[in-house]
């Protein structure tokens, strides 16, 4: 049985890209930045954040360029004037929530003679936390947030706040970009024998009640989790947030706005279940305590219509070492938090179901910083928590 808790190189597998490759890739030009620099914290465990360029472009629809054409070039064929209106985010610019916008992103990929290297976006945290929906676009591109092997140029952001108008920079992060290597074959394939040890050392999973842990999907590697709609069991323990309607924009870069400003707190009183209003934007946690193991990277799977009418919010990427208890060596005390959106009709969730899914993967080497560890991590150890513009405890 493979030992994936233990820290340890493992030459050019196939696998999710680690810290140290990606900053390689800084050094030898296969990833490059029309800033400055790169900054120091912009390498995470499995990713590299990805920064805002200059300037902005309100489109009045979401599209996809399609292969052979250039997203600039898309643009001017849907408006001829698009660059007239450019928005300078120099000094900080407002994205209004109901628009879409394209920013070119100020990191570029030359992967030309790396074949066997793909690339693949997420929101940040963050991002997901204040309903921003963001997807990367690449020249030619006929998926969002996908970039093939063998890609050489420019990437842009499409950016879509959904509950608040919030304030960008250049240099803002909304996402990030992971590698991953294959030489064909499935470079995330798990094995059940290695699925089943995992979940059985703890590794991967725990419970905050005690209760058995949901282990399978039938499917080695995947990860369902449930909600939590009680919270501490008492009356009015917190459960969850609201988005507000009409609220002031938020300026991403402060970190001290009241989270009663901008949100309704949910709180357990009699039954543990929560009806979700349409369109309305939620914030939940999870019943259960998640763990990404060094050897491993975690993605949220997509929305799957089977389980409800609603949505755990675009697909978010857990670095290796997230939840990770480096005493105990297996699952500590982090939550997942779900962003959560119900469509057409209103939906009762009710405590304990089946919400979303991770899916785990391996990673090429093991990191040389792990998610929490000498980083600033500001979800480790997370129960209900807002994203990071709000002050905590409230």
């Amino acid at each position: 049985m493979e030992n994936n808790d233990t820290p340890g190189r493992s030459g050019s597998r196939t696998g999710v890209l680690p810290s140290q490759a990606i900053l390689e890739m800084t050094r030898t030009g296969e990833i490059t930045t029309v800033l400055e620099s790169f900054d120091t914290d912009q390498i995470q465990p499995a990713s590299i954040d990805l920064r805002l360029g200059q300037f902005a472009y309100r489109v009045d629809t979401s599209f996809l360029p399609g292969r052979g054409v250039k997203v600039l070039d898309k643009m001017r064929q849907m408006d001829a004037d698009f660059d007239k209106y450019k928005i300078d985010l120099t000094d900080g610019a407002v994205l209004e929530k109901g628009r879409v916008y394209v920013v070119p992103l100020a990191e570029s990929i030359h992967l030309k003679n790396r074949g066997d290297i793909a690339a693949f976006a997420n929101p940040k945290s963050s991002t997901g936390r204040l309903d921003i929906l963001t997807r990367l676009i690449a020249d030619g591109a006929t998926h969002f947030d996908e970039v093939d092997a063998g890609y050489e140029g420019q990437l842009y952001i499409e950016i879509a706040p959904r509950s608040f108008s919030v304030v960008a920079r250049r240099g803002t992060r909304l996402n990030q970009l992971r590698f991953r290597r294959s030489t064909g074959l499935n470079p995330r394939a798990i094995s059940a024998a290695d699925w089943n040890d995992l979940l059985g050392r703890g590794l991967i999973v725990g419970r905050s009640d005690g209760a058995d842990v949901v282990r399978s999907t039938g499917e080695p590697g995947v990860l369902p989790f449930t909600v939590d709609l009680i919270g501490g069991g008492t009356t009015d323990a917190l459960i969850g947030w609201r988005a507000k309607k009409n609220t002031k924009r938020i300026d991403l870069d402060r970190r001290d706005y009241d989270p009663l400003d901008f949100w309704d707190p949910l709180r357990f009183h009699k039954e543990p279940s929560l009806t979700l209003d349409p369109d309305d934007f939620y914030i939940l946690m999870t019943k259960e305590t998640i763990a990404v193991p060094p050897n491993y990277a975690a993605e949220m799977l997509p929305y799957d219509t089977r389980a409800g009418e609603f949505r755990v919010h675009y697909a978010g990427f857990f670095d290796p070492g997230f939840g990770w208890s480096e005493v105990d060596r297996k699952a500590g005390s982090s939550r997942g938090v779900l962003e959560v959106r119900s469509h057409e009709v209103p939906f009762l969730l009710e405590h304990g179901q089946i919400v979303g899914w991770l899916r785990y993967e391996r990673m090429a080497e093991t990191p040389d910083t792990l998610y929490g560890q000498s980083i600033k991590s500001n979800y480790q150890g997370q129960t209900l928590k807002l994203a990071k513009q709000f002050r905590q405890g409230t």
